[in-house]
């Protein structure tokens, strides 16, 4: 005989329409046409351990709880709970059963979806590491026991997390942390020394997985109303608390760049004035518990078709861009401006090389292309530029010389007094010869 399963229970209506009566299977017994009425959906059930460790040492029982919905109604067959594990059906209905077989345990009660799922384990060794069975969430206490075999004292005990040590205690201690982050989600580990009769070797225990879960999701600001609405606009402060914890009451503040313009409420919306509606993209949101254990803050609030605010207050805002210097996509490239040939503009002068300073050749000396100018590609660069190394050497010899005669003539302004004569004798002479390549360079 099959066993029965909670997809076959079914309502039948009779007496009066206000009665029910649960009947597994009449419907295929009397053929009698199910109402249109849907029944409605129960919340599954809320299983539990006890004590609420999810290892166990081997031969321990532990017991497991099942609260939901159970109807006072006339049955035909009493069956309130359905237990499960894995994928087997147990023979217990009881509202409670004790287990000491590891496996995934859920249970079921009438009408109502399957439990969440409790995952037991039994473990042969010296030491084992304890962690709750339920889940826990941001702000909440989380607490763990490192247990030596059939509770013999522990010593010298380290807890670990992410293979970090995190905590010592001289002896059996359980390791809390006050308010759980999700920092703290990871793989933990304790070890130990027994005494079997004589102090052992440090022993470990196996790596358990921790998760803390998500209280409620990060807020997020929006408009509920027109941008150019008369006497302000009204601002959203959205969360989403976790199903498990839809009932925790949340409170908000609203902040315009760092100064609060509305401290800690229940209220979700705020009301920007009317005449700091131009800088609504400068406030930003804060969600907390009403013990402030958990505060999560939002983004600046984005209007739609723009872009997202300069974060002033965040150290997680985003650089700032430079403004475009020239129209192309190109990358742009920074060069010295040609130094004029002006004697009283010279200062130093030392040893020259073929790379630096720009001299354009063939004309007097100008103030030269913007500090900041596109690149010439190196194909124009070598189809235009052809130079006669020749000359330029030449030309470099002169200007050295010449420059060496300034740096003399600034120290002893005496001494050369043909100096500016020479200086125009250069200049012509540049001017006047063929060939000469359209740039110069000479480093400092």
């Amino acid at each position: 005989m099959r066993p029965l399963l909670p997809e076959s229970w079914s309502f039948l209506r009779f007496l009066n329409p206000g009665t029910h009566l649960w009947a597994p299977h009449l419907d295929s017994l009397f053929h009698i046409a199910p109402s249109h009425t849907p029944p409605a959906t129960l919340e599954k059930p809320i299983l539990s351990l006890h004590p609420p460790w999810t290892t166990i040492f081997k031969g321990e029982r532990v017991t497991l709880r099942c609260d939901g919905y159970h109807p006072l109604l006339l049955e035909l067959r009493p069956i309130s709970t359905l237990w499960y594990l894995g994928h087997l059906l147990l023979p217990s209905h009881k509202k409670s059963i004790e287990v000491q077989t590891p496996g995934v345990y859920r249970c079921q009660t009438r009408g109502a979806p399957v439990s969440d799922p409790i995952h037991l384990s039994v473990s042969n060794d010296w030491l084992i590491l304890q962690v709750p069975y339920a889940a826990v969430f941001e702000g909440e206490p989380l607490v763990m026991r490192c247990r030596g075999w059939y509770d013999k004292m522990v010593y010298k005990l380290h807890y670990y997390h992410d293979g970090q040590a995190v905590r010592y205690f001289h002896s059996s201690a359980n390791y809390t942390v006050p308010q759980a982050r999700a920092s703290d989600s990871g793989r933990y580990q304790c070890s130990g020394t027994m005494r079997i009769p004589v102090e052992s070797a440090p022993m470990f225990s196996s790596k358990v997985a921790v998760t803390v879960q998500e209280l409620f999701q990060d807020p997020v600001l929006r408009v509920m109303g027109p941008v150019e609405a008369r006497g302000g606009v009204v601002v959203r402060c959205d969360t989403r608390l976790h199903p498990q914890k839809r009932d925790t009451p949340l409170q908000f503040a609203f902040y315009k760049y760092s100064r609060a313009v509305r401290r800690f409420d229940w209220g979700a919306e705020y009301t920007v004035p009317e005449p700091e509606v131009e800088e609504l993209e400068s406030h930003w949101c804060e969600a907390a518990t009403a013990t402030r254990s958990v505060r999560k803050r939002s983004p600046w609030l984005q209007l739609p078709g723009r872009g997202s605010p300069l974060d002033l207050a965040s150290t997680t805002a985003p650089v700032p861009q430079a403004p475009a210097l020239a129209p192309s996509n190109k990358p742009l490239s920074f060069r010295k401006s040609p130094v004029s040939r002006s004697v009283p503009s010279v200062t130093s002068v030392s040893n020259t090389t073929s790379a630096g300073l720009q001299f354009p050749a063939g004309r007097a000396p100008t103030a030269g292309p913007p500090a900041c100018a596109p690149p010439t590609s190196l194909e124009q660069s070598a189809g235009a530029l052809k130079p006669d190394v020749n000359l330029l050497l030449r030309e470099m010899q002169l200007l050295k010389g010449l420059l060496s005669r300034v740096v003399v003539e600034l120290k002893e302004p005496q001494a050369f007094p043909e100096h500016r004569e020479t200086l125009e004798t250069l200049t012509s002479h540049l001017a006047a010869s063929p060939g000469t390549p359209e740039t110069a360079t000479v480093e400092s």
